[in-house]
């Protein structure tokens, strides 16, 4: 499971993401193809403890925030994120190809941090205190969101 999960994230979303249009809409939701990439990043950026957070969801939810997390219950469409804003943010990147690239940077990163030590915990705002495994699993359901979002099919 670990291993797909990984292979799903370093290999088959950019191959995806790289052939979507960057202005192609999603099925749900305000971003477009670009837009959503680079949201990917700046979550991947959480997850290496680039952009550190604090926690947001209240203590005594935390443990029910963190079941659903783990399970195989996927994110509703439009589940809403209250640290992004209404309009979604423009795009940073030239292009896709570029998009693409610094997402799987920071994917990189991700590894990185945690090689040798994936008890290693980062804060997740929503989630609390994540370790490796926790936060491959947060990762891949966030991106299998994303991707089913922008019509990805499971073979």
């Amino acid at each position: 499971m670990r291993a797909s999960k990984i292979e799903f994230l370093s290999k088959t979303f950019p191959e995806f993401a790289l052939k979507l249009k960057p202005h192609a809409n999603g099925k749900w939701g305000k971003m477009n193809a670009q837009q959503m990439v680079e949201h990917m990043s700046y979550s991947l950026r959480q997850a290496n403890g680039k952009d550190p957070k604090t926690i947001l969801t209240p203590a005594d939810s935390l443990e029910k925030a963190k079941a659903f997390m783990m399970s195989d219950k996927p994110f509703r469409e439009n589940t809403k994120n209250i640290e992004l804003p209404e309009i979604p943010h423009p795009v940073k990147k030239p292009n896709m190809e570029a998009a693409v690239h610094e997402m799987k940077d920071e994917l990189l990163l991700f590894f990185q941090t945690f090689e040798g030590n994936e008890d290693k915990t980062i804060t997740n705002p929503f989630f609390g205190e994540l370790n490796f495994m926790e936060w491959l699993q947060l990762l891949h359901k966030h991106v299998m969101h994303h991707a089913k979002q922008f019509g990805f099919e499971e073979k």
